[in-house]
């Protein structure tokens, strides 16, 4: 689909169908969608975190931000990284998510390491689902204390719906899972009726202790 084709109330109205778009490539001016068969969630009520990762958030390793940084981390997560050569994220991807950002669509949450950002993640917030939709670090684990502080701050917020749009092996280890997309659907669709979901529920600046309980004591 020709790139200016797609606007960010469109991208909105793609969101709430259950489609996402992607490119070829950093470079490609065209975007497609996706719609898969069989949909990528966490559970939000089964989160799972592993012991060692457990410690490392209490130990607050990390400064953990939310919404400092948005470009910043998209363009993190475009760039080459280990295993991957290129990216789905092209520029026009980048604009038009930090514009869903400016209008308080799009979020993210970032890992700093004293004043240098080495991991986070973004995605779109809808009612009450998160549409999750790419994470990187360049500090071992700071990825993943990014996504256990998201997924404190979505149940803290009273979101029901975490969609990881796929499956890879590194997600299955915090419980993710495969729906079939009739069965998505049904769940994205009592997602956007939440009107009281809040993504800034949770302080801006929340320790790792205190995110820790919040997953267990909702769980």
């Amino acid at each position: 689909m020709p790139h200016d084709s797609i606007t960010p109330n469109l991208l909105l109205q793609a969101y709430a169908a259950g489609v996402f778009p992607m490119a070829e490539s950093r470079e490609d001016e065209e975007l497609f969608w996706v719609d898969p068969e069989e949909r990528g969630i966490i559970p939000l009520d089964s989160f799972h975190i592993p012991k060692s990762l457990a410690k490392i958030v209490r130990q607050d390793r990390f400064t953990v931000t939310v919404d400092q940084a948005f470009q910043k981390v998209v363009q993190a997560c475009a760039r080459p990284a280990r295993g991957r050569n290129t990216t789905w994220i092209s520029e026009r991807i980048e604009y038009l998510y930090t514009d869903l950002h400016e209008r308080g669509f799009a979020h993210s949450v970032e890992c700093w390491l004293k004043d240098e950002l080495v991991g986070g993640l973004y995605g779109v917030s809808l009612g009450g689902a998160f549409f999750g939709e790419s994470m990187f670090h360049t500090e071992t684990d700071a990825s993943k204390v990014a996504l256990v502080h998201l997924v404190a701050r979505l149940k803290a917020g009273r979101f029901i719906l975490l969609d990881t749009q796929f499956v890879t092996d590194h997600l299955k280890q915090f419980g993710a899972c495969e729906m079939p997309r009739d069965e998505y659907q049904a769940m994205l669709k009592a997602a956007l009726m939440i009107h009281s979901a809040n993504f800034y529920g949770l302080g801006a600046s929340t320790d790792g202790s205190t995110v820790l309980q919040l997953i267990t004591q909702t769980s």
